[in-house]
């Protein structure tokens, strides 16, 4: 792990010590240091990405597919076709090849899907449900690829992280967590850990989708009382890519929460996320993201995600140009390499701008089972300091 902030003179630091050591190194207190920061802060957005899905495993196999993983699994889904009509192999993926007109070796499956889908408004009728068809099955081997989550997966890092970064005072906004990421990791440790979540879902069997939700709040109210407290346990959840549970209903526009639905309202990693993007539910959603990045007094972590979705990079550059109010900490394993590569120009930006001397920006390069252990638990920490100023209050009273 290493950090790379105003702090550390424009390098990359090393994180050596445990969070929990009585004299860290000084990668670990920068880390601690912004990482606090982040949780205290009036306004908290949380922006996760693929890399927060990477850290669970089953029977020694990881769960979440990554890109390649996704290219993998498709070519032998293409290979049973293959099997099961008697074809030779490799015989449907090298037509698919062919109708989307893609260059040799092509290993991007967004790069590939995108190709396709343009293909599909270029080719003759009988070629294009060809390759539409093609379109379908690498679909739904995303869409069994994501559908992982099942009741015996340990989820201790995500409930971890949420006690860290969900619980906080009534004085401040509810914390905001925006993800890219279809699957229920989040959903599943919110349940577990007692969290309410709001996530534009009224409570209830049949529920549809009404932004409204994200206007609403929990409270706790006393049979004995009439003031009514803030419950702490409870966080606003944005699915910006769609979730392997929604589903459109068939003959209106309502969007319903269905689990284990065939037909799963996803944005797949294809050129046209971008517009699909401004449609609904998800434009209700971006558009909450991109006025909260801007309001004063807002941090902004962002874990796991690689800057590689334009229209969700696009709008944070802007924020960071034009709101002195937000910070910014970015989380990723692979922050070193990329940004000595230098080909990621969103990073490269925030980059020249911390070692500029914008004390705004910071940059971990961890994973995300890595940082939670520096992140601290506020409300720990407040009922801590509590106990400790009853017990010297008690002393000065026996004096």
């Amino acid at each position: 792990m290493k950090i790379r902030s105003v702090q550390t003179s424009g390098v990359w630091v090393e994180i050596k010590e445990d969070p929990d050591a009585t004299t860290p190194d000084l990668g670990a207190s920068d880390a601690r240091r912004v990482l606090a920061s982040a949780v205290r802060s009036q306004h908290l957005a949380i922006l996760a990405g693929l890399g927060t899905s990477l850290c669970l495993f089953k029977d020694g196999e990881r769960l979440a597919p990554t890109m390649p993983d996704l290219l993998k699994r498709a070519k032998e889904r293409f290979a049973e076709i293959d099997k099961s009509e008697g074809k030779p192999d490799g015989h449907y993926w090298a037509d698919f090849e062919k109708l989307a007109n893609l260059p040799p070796k092509s290993e991007d499956i967004e790069y590939i899907m995108s190709r396709a889908t343009v293909a599909i408004g270029f080719l003759a009728d009988a070629e294009a449900k060809r390759i539409e068809a093609y379109l379908t099955e690498a679909e739904g081997v995303i869409r069994k690829a994501v559908d992982f989550m099942v009741n015996d997966i340990e989820l201790t890092v995500h409930e971890s992280f949420l006690r860290r970064v969900a619980r906080r005072s009534a004085r401040r906004s509810r914390t905001k967590l925006f993800t890219t990421n279809y699957d229920l990791c989040f959903e599943m440790a919110a349940r577990r850990s007692g969290f309410v979540v709001i996530d534009g879902f009224a409570f209830g069997n049949d529920s549809r989708f009404d932004s409204a939700q994200f206007s609403y709040d929990v409270v706790r109210r006393s049979v004995t009382e009439e003031r009514s407290d803030y419950i702490e346990n409870l966080f606003h959840l944005y699915k910006l890519h769609g979730s392997i549970d929604w589903e459109r209903s068939e003959g209106n526009s309502f969007i319903a929460k269905k689990p284990g639905t065939l037909k799963p309202l996803l944005i797949y990693p294809r050129s046209d996320k971008y517009e699909l993007a401004f449609s609904q539910p998800y434009i209700e959603m971006m558009g909450v993201f991109q006025s909260f990045i801007r309001v004063p007094s807002v941090t902004l972590l962002v874990i796991g995600f690689g800057f590689n979705d334009k229209h969700i990079a696009e709008p944070i550059l802007a924020a960071i140009r034009g709101n002195l109010g937000l910070d910014i900490v970015i989380i990723s394993p692979d922050l070193e390499k990329t940004a000595a590569e230098g080909e990621n120009k969103y990073l490269n930006e925030l980059l020249q701008l911390a070692d500029g001397g914008d004390g705004r920006i910071a940059l971990i390069a961890a994973k995300f089972e890595e940082i939670v252990s520096f992140i601290p638990d506020v409300v720990s920490e407040t009922e801590l300091e509590r106990h400790n100023q009853r017990l010297r209050n008690l002393g000065k009273a026996n004096v």
